[in-house]
């Protein structure tokens, strides 16, 4: 039984390496409103990290983000893909501010991620219009995805240290643009990026990365990890508990 489940989970993520996927009003504007002004609160308040450098280290202990990240409308996304058991590997704001945000280079997720097995799905949520002329999310759907190549320093200052060590054709690329609240998926493998944002509006995205709980973490410290729904494998992973909420470290919301 528990084989049968395995072995339709990671056909449903070869499936999604195959292509990337888009879902449509995910979240509500309310809600999506309420993101946008936690990037100002968390931009406010953390004035030592950029736009794009506000990451897992902080979601740890943020009642707002376990909020987003736990949303029933996004781990029944993630469920079709990992099954029934969904924890939080790691999540992160990658915003790009109007005229100035970095660029992000060409890479596979995987090669970043200490998950064994590599059965990992990517839920990205557009917190504003993404669209090319901000620096939307791109891919290349022609590119070989069966396997992570082992990537190299980029000598650019762009969002990410390490890229492919391909060369990757523009013309092959296709932009992924979204509204607030829509949502894109994709396999750990999917080589992807994206350009600096020219435009004069910001580009505000959030990353969730959702595991089965028979996927090992293998390096807590660079992970948020959370059980969102269903049982956790005894001794594999440490989950972490839900944040209590405390006005002087914290941001406002409703629940």
């Amino acid at each position: 039984m528990v084989r049968d489940r395995v072995t339709a989970r990671r056909a449903k993520l070869r499936r999604l390496q195959r292509r990337r996927r888009r879902t449509r009003d995910v979240r509500d504007a309310a809600l999506i409103a309420h993101t946008s002004r936690h990037v100002d609160w968390l931009l406010e308040h953390h004035p030592d990290l950029r736009a794009d450098e506000l990451g897992h280290t902080l979601a740890r202990d943020d009642p707002f983000w376990y909020r987003l990240v736990s949303d029933p409308r996004l781990i029944n996304i993630a469920e079709i893909f990992t099954g029934p058991d969904v924890a939080l590997f790691a999540t992160h704001y990658i915003c790009k501010e109007p005229t100035v945000g970095r660029a992000v280079p060409w890479h596979q997720d995987g090669g970043y991620w200490p998950l064994d097995p590599m059965d990992v799905v990517s839920l990205w949520l557009a917190v504003s219009h993404s669209t090319g002329a901000n620096g939307c999310l791109k891919v290349v759907p022609g590119l070989p995805t069966t396997r992570l190549m082992d990537m190299v320093p980029t000598r650019r200052d762009e969002v990410l240290p390490l890229e492919i060590p391909v060369e990757v054709d523009e013309r092959d690329a296709v932009a992924i643009e979204l509204a607030p609240g829509d949502v894109s998926m994709h396999h750990p493998n999917i080589v992807h990026g994206s350009d600096t944002n020219t435009s004069t509006s910001w580009r505000r995205g959030l990353t969730i990365r959702y595991i089965p709980t028979t996927t090992r973490i293998l390096d807590a410290e660079l992970s948020s990890a959370f059980l969102l729904r269903g049982d956790a494998v005894p001794g594999l992973n440490q989950y972490l508990p839900s944040p209590t909420f405390d006005p002087d470290r914290h941001m406002a919301f409703e629940s």
